[in-house]
């Protein structure tokens, strides 16, 4: 199954027509034409990327003939696409402020919270540079990385380090955290902001330090069947994702409970 902005093979299903009258010759009726969407396209946070592929299998296995596919971002920008009019069935966001975009365009109704996830300080793997906490982040020396305010892990990280009396000095804002992970794990900057939840993903590969304060600043995370969504299989994606299986590989990934 491609995923990712390929779309996903669509079931069509034929019905057989009876034939009455056969004797009069009459040509039999022309199928209809409307195939049912078997397509869930969802559009979701980057840092739900690798929960949302494992989640993606597994409602698969259990839904013959329904796909899944994901489109992932900052979540602003997902949210400005859908009330420009991207096609999409369900939108999860990392925060509440971008869903609230998109429920103010009316194109979303009763968003459900079904995660929650925390900031953890970041350094490529060995931590050449020696960093050891927030303050390092103000250190002009230091090549640091940090998610764009306009984003929920940017808008997030300047809340912490606020709260902590931090004055950053990052050399590149990025517009979602997988693009700051990446440049961690190539080495590019000595030090970033991330999800925990990234930090789990990313594995050897990179360093976590603790971030003090950084539990008591929480994104919240909601998910929505949107208005226009053509998936009848749309809801019960959302009920698969906040249901007992969803919650277990939330929290074997490393996001909280809501």
């Amino acid at each position: 199954m491609r995923r990712h902005g390929a779309p996903a093979p669509v079931l069509v299903v034929a019905v057989a027509t009876v034939l009455a009258g056969c004797a009069t010759g009459e040509a039999p009726e022309a199928p209809s034409s409307d195939a049912v969407p078997s397509t869930v396209t969802v559009f979701a946070a980057a840092s739900l990327t690798q929960v949302f592929d494992t989640l993606a299998e597994r409602f698969e296995s259990t839904h013959p003939g329904v796909g899944v596919v994901l489109t992932s971002g900052g979540s602003g920008a997902l949210a400005q696409q859908i009330v420009a009019g991207a096609p999409a069935d369900v939108f999860a966001s990392a925060a509440e402020a971008p869903m609230q975009t998109v429920v103010d365009a009316g194109l979303a109704e009763a968003p459900v919270v079904f995660a929650t996830n925390t900031l953890e300080l970041v350094v490529p793997a060995g931590n050449p540079v020696g960093v050891s906490g927030l303050d390092d982040l103000a250190r002009a020396e230091l090549r640091i990385a940090l998610c764009d305010a306009s984003v929920p892990c940017g808008a997030a990280s300047v809340e912490l380090l606020a709260r902590r009396g931090v004055t950053a000095a990052p050399d590149t804002l990025e517009t979602d955290v997988t693009s700051v992970l990446t440049k961690v794990v190539l080495g590019d900057v000595d030090a970033a902001l991330v999800y925990r939840t990234d930090v789990i993903a990313a594995g050897g590969a990179i360093e976590g330090i603790d971030a003090p304060g950084a539990a008591s600043v929480v994104n919240r995370y909601p998910i929505a069947v949107l208005a226009d969504a053509a998936s009848p299989a749309a809801a019960e994606f959302v009920a698969f994702v906040t249901g007992v299986e969803g919650r277990a590989a939330l929290d074997a990934a490393g996001f909280g409970a809501p």
